[in-house]
């Protein structure tokens, strides 16, 4: 028996926080697309890590529950990062808000009530999260604490009063955030941690779709213009993600990490501002 580590979304954020967490675990990773989840396993095996590839649909809990149950087999499950979900230019808003909205909070439910004492997860939410203007005092406790099968029934969700994906998710990864606060007081309860990472443009195969799309020129102008002058990479993701999973952030739980090179600073104060 080792401990396991459920890895989810089989992309270059995830392995990176995995290959830095994950020595002497299982690793389980889970992806809808099973093929994208054996390739992180491969990869990571070559490395000398034991990672096991799992097909899973992160917008459905019976998908979750079934991988969950698969990976209690090998051992104590003691660590979650799950990096998986859609950006604005591969999918609708009905699959935004089911995948990135719905299915984190579906997947935080479901292992915070199995996750070991002592253990720890963190989600990867984004930095689009906190571009949206605020939302009322009431509206945030919604998205945090509304069980997960009635959120996307909640009035701010409806098609009605979403202007496009962008708006999508933005309110999937402030859910996510919200989320984040409200599991860790529940995660507490058993001894365990949950913290977001909230990252900007981070050079991977998803950015690289957000470069290719029909809002790539935002997307470069944005890291052309922020503090750092620059995207960032799946390590320096790692690099927070490492803090927040070891002992040394023993004191961390139910925060949110915006590491995106000054980007969001300079939306509300510098040269990316919308009247700019």
């Amino acid at each position: 028996m080792k401990d396991v580590m459920i890895l989810t979304g089989a992309g270059q954020i995830g392995m990176a926080i995995a290959r830095r967490m994950g020595h002497g675990m299982r690793i389980i990773i889970g992806d809808k697309k099973l093929t994208n989840a054996q390739a992180v396993a491969r990869t990571m095996g070559e490395a000398g890590f034991d990672a096991l590839a799992l097909e899973m649909d992160l917008a459905n809990r019976t998908s979750i529950q079934a991988l969950l149950a698969q990976a209690g087999e090998y051992g104590p499950i003691t660590m979650l990062v799950n990096a998986a979900g859609v950006s604005p230019s591969q999918a609708p808003v009905e699959t935004i808000l089911q995948v990135d909205l719905y299915g984190t909070a579906a997947l935080l439910e479901e292992v915070g009530q199995i996750i070991a004492p002592g253990g720890v997860g963190v989600t990867i939410s984004s930095q689009s999260g906190h571009r949206m203007p605020a939302l009322t005092p009431q509206e945030d406790a919604l998205l945090a604490c509304t069980p997960a099968e009635q959120l996307l029934d909640l009035p701010l969700l409806q098609p009605e009063r979403i202007r496009d994906t962008l708006h999508a998710y933005q309110l999937a990864k402030r859910c996510n955030e919200k989320r984040v606060m409200a599991e860790a007081v529940r995660w507490g309860q058993r001894g365990a941690r949950v913290n977001s990472i909230s990252p900007g443009i981070i050079v991977t195969p998803l950015a690289l779709d957000e470069f290719n799309g029909p809002r790539g020129d935002f997307y470069k102008n944005m890291f052309a213009q922020c503090p750092a002058g620059r995207p960032g990479t799946a390590d320096e993701v790692a690099n927070v993600a490492e803090l927040l999973m070891s002992r040394k952030g023993a004191f961390i739980t139910g925060a949110d990490f915006l590491i995106d090179g000054g980007a969001t600073a300079s939306y509300f104060y510098g040269p990316l501002r919308p009247e700019a």
